[in-house]
């Protein structure tokens, strides 16, 4: 199943709707999807670094939004829907990590879950709400944390192209 999920993500990347399917994918991927948009903007960045910059913004955005989903998630769904998602997933040890980063660093935390290409965004979205950390902050600290990702990769794939893409090919095997 997850191989057939990442060899789709991969083919909308090259798809005329890949922004469409990018932000999408950011959104989902920041609440309940397993597959990272990292999938899609590294090779739609490298096809048109003119457009890297673009991409990255609809990722921002995108995981802003479903961020607030996730958080949403956390607050009214976490028992019910989350928890056993969670534990599906094998994200239970994560998770309780997460949620010790939350009570010794709060908005740290997501700051920096935000930058972590190895543990899921959604799980510091899922864990934020279920805490009730202040929405605003979280608001913030995800917009600042995920549009540095997405920028700083994009900007290294629109800037030095093929002299980064074995550092990033090699990410993408760790995260799959």
């Amino acid at each position: 199943m997850w191989v057939r999920l990442y060899n789709r993500v991969l083919a909308w990347s090259m798809h005329p709707k890949a922004p469409f399917y990018l932000g999408f994918l950011s959104v989902i991927d920041s609440s309940v999807f397993p597959i990272s948009p990292n999938f899609m903007i590294i090779p739609m960045s490298y096809a048109k670094p003119s457009k890297a910059f673009w991409f990255a913004g609809i990722a921002t955005v995108g995981s802003i939004v479903g961020g607030i989903i996730g958080y949403g998630l956390g607050i009214f769904a976490f028992e019910s829907l989350m928890q056993p998602f969670i534990e599906f997933m094998g994200y239970q040890h994560l998770y309780q990590e997460v949620m010790a980063w939350f009570k010794e660093y709060g908005f740290w935390a997501i700051l920096l879950g935000c930058l972590s290409p190895f543990i899921p965004f959604k799980i510091f979205t899922i864990g934020a709400g279920v805490l009730q950390l202040p929405l605003g902050w979280f608001i913030v600290a995800s917009g600042l944390g995920r549009g540095l990702r997405f920028y700083i990769m994009c900007g290294l794939i629109r800037w030095w192209g093929p002299k980064v893409e074995p550092y990033f090919k090699k990410m993408l095997l760790k995260m799959s």
